[in-house]
Formats: C-alpha cells, structure tokens, sequence
C-alpha cells in the first residue's frame, strides 16, 4: 500500500491482480448485477488509487483487505441508492443470491463449533442482516439498501438475530 500511495502503477497492478478475484466474488454474493458490480469494482480501485496514503493499516495493524473490502462495501450501497432514484429494473426483479460467503463459513469454522452452530442455526434472513452489520460493518441504513428492506425491519431482524444468539449460546 505505501507503493501503491506513492502512485507506483506496478504495485497497483499487483494489488488489483491479487485481491480483484476475491473482490468481484464477494460483491457478486451481494449483488447479482453483473454491471454494478463492473461498476463498484472500478470506483473501488479508483478510490484506492486516489486514497492509498490514507490507509494506516501498516502501523495500525489494519489489514488491506478490510480496508478494500469497507470501500467497496460502501460503493455497492451507493450504487444500490443511485438505483432506487432511479430505477431502470424494479429492485424486486432483479435476481438476489443468498449463497454463504466463504468469509462465512471461515468465520464460523474459526470461533468455535458453538457460535458456528448458532450462526447456522439463524433463518436467512437474520444471518443476512447480521453479516452485513456485524461482519461487513455496514449501519442500519446501508444494511437496509443493499437488502432492499425498510429499516425498520432491518433493526427487527437484527435484534431478532442478536436474541437467538443469546439463547444459543447461554
């Protein structure tokens, strides 16, 4: 990253070389618009480029991924709200696909077979609230977007899923 800010275009290539497969898939998980999703990949590694000094992952511990993953997060939300302006599909037409993400499933793998169950154990529609808030970091608002969901029933489900995890765990 301390390359890449110091706009060396060969750093830049191996960053997009390394992390856009990972990037588009993750997205694509989210998003079956394979042209916002073209859309998002773009503004992302623009904003990267532009923004690369920025990142204090080295002497904060940050990790790139993460801080790549926050921007491009973030974009699809925009673009998902550039959308709901102005819808050329109506949202409930496009296709959503609600396979887990590997991230998903390392994470339940990696903290324990209990929180692992518990998280299997959520309906759908929990576990999707949940990983945007909690593993994605997105804010009521932004969750509500990319689910396509008043927030209201964005808060419901999230303390819905935060109870059932209570109880599983206790």
């Amino acid at each position: 990253m301390r390359r890449v800010a110091r706009a060396d275009r060969a750093a830049f290539d191996e960053l997009y070389r390394r992390t856009s497969p990972w990037l588009a898939v993750r997205l694509r998980r989210r998003c079956a618009d394979d042209g916002m999703v073209a859309e998002v990949m773009q503004d992302t590694y623009l904003a990267v480029w532009r923004a690369a000094g920025s990142f204090a992952g080295v002497q904060g511990g940050g990790s790139a991924a993460g801080w790549l993953w926050t921007i491009a997060a973030r974009r699809l939300v925009d673009a998902m709200r550039r959308r709901a302006r102005h819808p050329e599909t109506p949202a409930e037409e496009l296709p959503v696909r609600s396979t887990p993400a590997a991230e998903d499933e390392a994470l339940a793998g990696s903290i324990g077979d209990e929180v692992g169950a518990a998280l299997a154990g959520l309906a759908p529609e929990l576990r999707a609230v949940l990983h945007a808030m909690v593993l994605d970091g997105l804010t009521v608002r932004e969750t509500s977007i990319l689910l396509g969901l008043p927030e209201g029933t964005v808060k419901s489900r999230a303390r819905r899923a935060r109870t059932v995890m209570r109880e599983a765990l206790s």
